[in-house]
Protein backbone atom coordinates (compact mmCIF):
# COMPACT_ATOMS: atom_id res chain seq x y z
CA UNK A 1 0.00 0.00 0.00
CA UNK A 2 1.00 3.93 -0.54
CA UNK A 3 2.31 5.60 2.71
CA UNK A 4 -1.45 7.82 2.14
CA UNK A 5 -3.30 3.99 2.71
CA UNK A 6 -1.40 3.20 5.66
CA UNK A 7 -1.84 6.31 7.06
CA UNK A 8 -5.65 6.36 6.66
CA UNK A 9 -5.53 2.86 7.91
CA UNK A 10 -4.00 3.88 11.26
CA UNK A 11 -6.25 6.78 11.53
CA UNK A 12 -9.75 4.66 10.83
CA UNK A 13 -8.47 1.90 13.63
CA UNK A 14 -7.70 4.65 16.23
CA UNK A 15 -11.10 6.03 14.61
CA UNK A 16 -13.14 2.97 15.27
CA UNK A 17 -11.79 2.57 19.16
CA UNK A 18 -12.91 5.88 19.73
CA UNK A 19 -15.94 5.47 17.92
CA UNK A 20 -17.44 2.79 19.99
CA UNK A 21 -15.63 3.70 23.27
CA UNK A 22 -17.95 5.65 24.40
CA UNK A 23 -21.56 3.99 23.91
CA UNK A 24 -22.43 2.94 27.29
CA UNK A 25 -23.36 -0.71 26.11
CA UNK A 26 -20.25 -1.16 24.66
CA UNK A 27 -18.63 -0.38 28.25
CA UNK A 28 -20.93 -2.37 30.06
CA UNK A 29 -20.52 -5.44 27.59
CA UNK A 30 -16.23 -5.47 28.24
CA UNK A 31 -15.82 -3.50 30.91
CA UNK A 32 -14.42 -0.45 32.16
CA UNK A 33 -10.73 -1.90 32.11
CA UNK A 34 -11.60 -3.27 28.65
CA UNK A 35 -12.92 -0.06 27.95
CA UNK A 36 -10.15 2.49 28.89
CA UNK A 37 -8.04 -0.24 26.78
CA UNK A 38 -9.93 0.51 23.62
CA UNK A 39 -9.42 4.52 24.34
CA UNK A 40 -5.54 3.62 25.05
CA UNK A 41 -5.32 1.43 21.92
CA UNK A 42 -6.98 4.15 19.91
CA UNK A 43 -4.83 6.69 21.07
CA UNK A 44 -1.48 4.94 19.89
CA UNK A 45 -3.06 4.05 16.40
CA UNK A 46 -3.53 7.91 16.18
CA UNK A 47 -0.47 8.60 16.89
CA UNK A 48 1.08 6.53 14.32
CA UNK A 49 -1.26 7.49 12.18
CA UNK A 50 -0.33 11.27 12.98
CA UNK A 51 3.51 10.27 12.53
CA UNK A 52 3.25 8.90 9.49
CA UNK A 53 1.12 12.21 7.91
CA UNK A 54 3.84 13.95 9.38
CA UNK A 55 6.82 11.73 7.81
CA UNK A 56 4.68 12.41 4.51
CA UNK A 57 4.41 15.82 4.66
CA UNK A 58 7.91 16.48 5.46
CA UNK A 59 9.73 17.32 1.98
CA UNK A 60 7.29 20.18 1.65
CA UNK A 61 7.81 21.83 4.76
CA UNK A 62 9.91 24.75 3.53
CA UNK A 63 7.55 25.24 0.60
CA UNK A 64 4.72 28.07 0.47
CA UNK A 65 1.25 27.37 0.20
CA UNK A 66 -0.52 23.91 0.70
CA UNK A 67 2.80 22.14 1.44
CA UNK A 68 3.85 24.28 4.58
CA UNK A 69 0.19 24.34 5.59
CA UNK A 70 -0.13 20.15 5.23
CA UNK A 71 3.54 20.11 7.68
CA UNK A 72 2.20 22.56 10.79
CA UNK A 73 -1.60 20.79 10.25
CA UNK A 74 0.78 17.33 10.52
CA UNK A 75 3.10 18.17 13.50
CA UNK A 76 0.22 20.71 15.41
CA UNK A 77 -2.27 17.18 15.26
CA UNK A 78 0.97 14.92 16.30
CA UNK A 79 1.22 17.04 19.33
CA UNK A 80 -2.69 16.24 20.03
CA UNK A 81 -2.34 12.37 19.78
CA UNK A 82 0.18 12.54 22.54
CA UNK A 83 -1.82 14.35 24.88
CA UNK A 84 -4.14 11.60 24.11
CA UNK A 85 -1.59 9.35 24.80
CA UNK A 86 -1.45 10.79 28.25
CA UNK A 87 -4.81 10.95 29.18
CA UNK A 88 -5.97 7.71 27.99
CA UNK A 89 -3.20 6.15 30.26
CA UNK A 90 -3.99 7.69 32.90
CA UNK A 91 -7.66 6.63 32.64
CA UNK A 92 -6.50 3.57 32.02
CA UNK A 93 -4.24 2.93 35.08
CA UNK A 94 -7.55 4.78 37.03
CA UNK A 95 -10.05 2.06 35.33
CA UNK A 96 -7.35 -0.65 36.92
CA UNK A 97 -6.96 0.51 40.43
CA UNK A 98 -10.45 2.14 40.92
CA UNK A 99 -12.95 -0.71 40.09
CA UNK A 100 -15.64 1.82 42.01
CA UNK A 101 -14.88 4.60 38.91
CA UNK A 102 -17.39 4.60 36.38
CA UNK A 103 -18.51 7.42 35.68
CA UNK A 104 -16.27 8.70 32.52
CA UNK A 105 -13.62 6.28 30.95
CA UNK A 106 -11.97 9.44 28.87
CA UNK A 107 -12.76 12.74 28.02
CA UNK A 108 -10.75 14.22 25.34
CA UNK A 109 -7.96 16.04 27.29
CA UNK A 110 -8.21 20.08 26.74
CA UNK A 111 -4.12 20.14 24.69
CA UNK A 112 -5.17 17.62 22.80
CA UNK A 113 -8.45 18.82 21.42
CA UNK A 114 -6.69 22.29 21.63
CA UNK A 115 -4.03 20.96 18.89
CA UNK A 116 -6.39 18.90 16.81
CA UNK A 117 -8.55 22.14 16.25
CA UNK A 118 -5.95 24.16 15.43
CA UNK A 119 -4.50 21.47 12.92
CA UNK A 120 -7.74 21.24 11.00
CA UNK A 121 -8.72 24.70 10.73
CA UNK A 122 -4.71 25.21 8.97
CA UNK A 123 -5.98 22.18 6.83
CA UNK A 124 -9.14 23.77 5.89
CA UNK A 125 -7.83 27.22 5.46
CA UNK A 126 -5.05 25.81 3.48
CA UNK A 127 -7.90 23.50 1.28
CA UNK A 128 -9.54 24.84 -1.88
CA UNK A 129 -12.30 27.95 -1.44
CA UNK A 130 -14.84 30.19 -2.36
CA UNK A 131 -14.63 32.61 0.46
CA UNK A 132 -15.34 29.85 3.48
CA UNK A 133 -16.61 27.70 1.93
CA UNK A 134 -15.11 24.51 0.05
CA UNK A 135 -14.76 24.28 -3.76
CA UNK A 136 -16.68 21.48 -4.92
CA UNK A 137 -16.06 18.77 -7.35
CA UNK A 138 -12.13 17.50 -6.82
CA UNK A 139 -11.64 14.32 -5.47
CA UNK A 140 -12.03 14.56 -1.82
CA UNK A 141 -13.13 18.47 -1.51
CA UNK A 142 -14.80 17.75 1.56
CA UNK A 143 -12.79 16.28 3.56
CA UNK A 144 -11.05 19.48 5.17
CA UNK A 145 -15.18 20.17 6.48
CA UNK A 146 -15.49 17.14 7.70
CA UNK A 147 -11.69 16.70 9.78
CA UNK A 148 -12.34 20.31 10.86
CA UNK A 149 -15.88 19.09 12.18
CA UNK A 150 -14.72 16.27 13.90
CA UNK A 151 -12.02 18.46 15.57
CA UNK A 152 -15.13 20.75 17.17
CA UNK A 153 -16.84 17.96 18.18
CA UNK A 154 -13.68 16.44 20.05
CA UNK A 155 -13.43 19.92 21.74
CA UNK A 156 -17.18 20.38 22.66
CA UNK A 157 -16.64 16.91 24.09
CA UNK A 158 -13.34 17.96 26.18
CA UNK A 159 -15.63 21.24 27.38
CA UNK A 160 -18.82 18.59 28.60
CA UNK A 161 -16.46 15.85 29.90
CA UNK A 162 -14.42 18.83 32.37
CA UNK A 163 -18.04 19.73 33.73
CA UNK A 164 -18.74 15.75 34.56
CA UNK A 165 -16.32 15.60 37.65
CA UNK A 166 -18.30 19.03 39.35
CA UNK A 167 -21.41 18.59 38.50
CA UNK A 168 -21.70 14.77 38.01
CA UNK A 169 -24.28 15.48 35.65
CA UNK A 170 -25.51 13.11 33.08
CA UNK A 171 -26.64 15.35 30.47
CA UNK A 172 -22.97 16.35 30.71
CA UNK A 173 -21.93 12.71 30.39
CA UNK A 174 -24.08 12.44 27.39
CA UNK A 175 -22.78 15.37 26.01
CA UNK A 176 -19.21 14.36 25.86
CA UNK A 177 -20.04 10.67 25.15
CA UNK A 178 -21.53 11.74 21.93
CA UNK A 179 -19.61 14.57 20.86
CA UNK A 180 -16.58 11.60 21.34
CA UNK A 181 -18.23 9.22 19.17
CA UNK A 182 -19.57 12.33 16.71
CA UNK A 183 -15.62 13.14 16.03
CA UNK A 184 -14.35 10.16 15.75
CA UNK A 185 -17.40 9.07 13.43
CA UNK A 186 -15.90 12.27 11.00
CA UNK A 187 -12.37 11.39 11.37
CA UNK A 188 -13.82 7.69 10.41
CA UNK A 189 -15.34 9.27 7.52
CA UNK A 190 -11.74 10.62 5.77
CA UNK A 191 -10.10 7.64 6.69
CA UNK A 192 -11.70 5.25 4.77
CA UNK A 193 -12.41 7.61 2.01
CA UNK A 194 -8.70 7.11 1.68
CA UNK A 195 -8.14 3.94 1.70
CA UNK A 196 -10.93 3.89 -0.88
CA UNK A 197 -9.00 6.71 -3.58
CA UNK A 198 -5.36 6.51 -1.61
CA UNK A 199 -5.81 9.99 -2.14
CA UNK A 200 -5.99 12.74 0.92
CA UNK A 201 -5.75 16.22 0.88
CA UNK A 202 -3.78 15.67 3.71
CA UNK A 203 -1.04 15.14 1.71
CA UNK A 204 0.65 17.97 0.01
CA UNK A 205 1.12 15.67 -2.79
CA UNK A 206 -2.93 16.19 -4.13
CA UNK A 207 -2.73 19.81 -3.53
CA UNK A 208 0.62 20.30 -6.44
CA UNK A 209 -1.37 17.86 -8.74
CA UNK A 210 -4.52 19.77 -8.36
CA UNK A 211 -2.76 22.45 -9.20
CA UNK A 212 -0.66 20.82 -12.27
CA UNK A 213 -4.42 19.73 -13.04
CA UNK A 214 -5.40 23.19 -13.70
CA UNK A 215 -2.31 24.79 -14.95
CA UNK A 216 -2.73 22.43 -18.05
CA UNK A 217 -6.15 22.64 -18.84
CA UNK A 218 -5.47 26.27 -18.57
CA UNK A 219 -2.56 25.95 -21.35
CA UNK A 220 -5.04 23.40 -23.30
CA UNK A 221 -7.23 26.34 -23.48
CA UNK A 222 -4.84 29.02 -24.96
CA UNK A 223 -3.61 26.99 -27.52
CA UNK A 224 -6.74 25.82 -28.74
CA UNK A 225 -8.35 29.28 -28.79
CA UNK A 226 -4.64 30.70 -30.48
CA UNK A 227 -5.60 27.77 -33.04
Amino acid sequence: MRRERWMALFFALGSACFLIGPFPGYAQLVGASADAVTFFVGSILFTAGGALQTFIAFPERHSGGSGRAAWWAAVVQSAGTLFFNVTTYQALHTSITNPNYNRLVWRPDAFGSICFLVSGAIAYHASPRHGWLPVRGRPGWWEPSVNLLGCVFFAISAVAGYLVPSTGSVINLAAANLNTALGAACFLTCALATLLTGRTLKSPQLPRLHRLETDVKRDVERITKRD
